[in-house]
């Protein structure tokens, strides 16, 4: 698909088990395309990853700009981190590298995932993400967060590495925790409660957005938290990465 609506962008999420992505309309936050995924690849190195992002660009034959997340700090173009992907990724100038795979001439804007998907939700979630102090976790491999004040990001917090008892926050309670130790949703979220509390008590937000894939069943774990704050299921689910990749591109954003 060539480029001919102006408010159509790539969005792609990497993680740390699947690369996902779908052509997205960023005037609504609607996918226009269904969304493939393909697996992470073992070795996930730049390289690796970056053929898997090729792929799954091509197969829509689309020519426009692509916004891409990685579980990663970002800061100008450079990926600080790797957060469940290879180490290699560490000061790897992502524009340099995606242009190689992509395009030297494409547009191209790389950004934390949870960043991508707070600004989503501010955009196209629910009110009470553009109101007030409001921490987004997001829930699979690891932990992603992003803060946000009237709706405003502050980028690149990885929250997820808070130390928690012996070990982090996300290695005690992401979605992958769950399932790899087999725990019933119940007893999660009470190791989701705990670090929620660890969060509320240095960052005192008024609201929690969950997202990640496990929102979509947030009916069978949400209730079971005791957290005085209010927490909501993201809107956009599991999506919000993909999409608020797409609104970042199109915008120039560029935490």
């Amino acid at each position: 698909m060539s480029e001919q609506n102006p408010t159509l962008a790539f969005g792609i999420d990497i993680g740390g088990s699947g690369v996902k992505g779908a052509l997205v309309d960023v005037s609504t936050g609607t996918q226009v395309t269904e969304r493939k995924r393909i697996a992470t690849p073992q070795p996930s190195t730049p390289d690796a990853v970056a053929e898997v992002v090729r792929e799954l660009i091509h197969a829509e034959n689309w020519d426009g700009p692509v916004g891409i997340t990685v579980p990663a700090v970002v800061r100008q173009q450079v990926t600080k981190t790797a957060a469940n992907i290879d180490k290699a990724w560490i000061d790897t100038d992502v524009q340099e590298l995606f242009r190689h795979h992509l395009g030297e001439q494409r547009d191209i804007t790389v950004l934390n995932d949870a960043d991508a998907a707070g600004m989503a939700e501010v955009r196209f979630g629910d009110q009470k993400a553009r109101t007030g102090s409001v921490m987004m976790l997001t829930f699979g491999t690891g932990i992603g967060s992003a803060l946000l004040m009237d709706g405003n990001l502050y980028p690149n917090t990885e929250l997820g590495h808070m130390k928690m008892k012996k070990t982090t926050a996300e290695k005690y309670a992401s979605s992958k925790v769950r399932d790899d130790e087999e725990l019933s949703y119940k007893e999660w979220a009470k190791r989701v409660n705990k670090v929620m509390e660890r969060y509320s008590e240095l960052f005192n937000p008024q609201t929690f957005i969950v997202g990640g894939g496990i929102s979509r069943k947030a009916d069978k774990w949400v209730p079971y938290l005791t957290i005085e704050q209010e927490v909501i299921p993201a809107k956009l689910r599991n999506e919000a990465g993909i999409i608020g990749a797409a609104l970042a591109v199109h915008e120039g954003l560029r935490p």
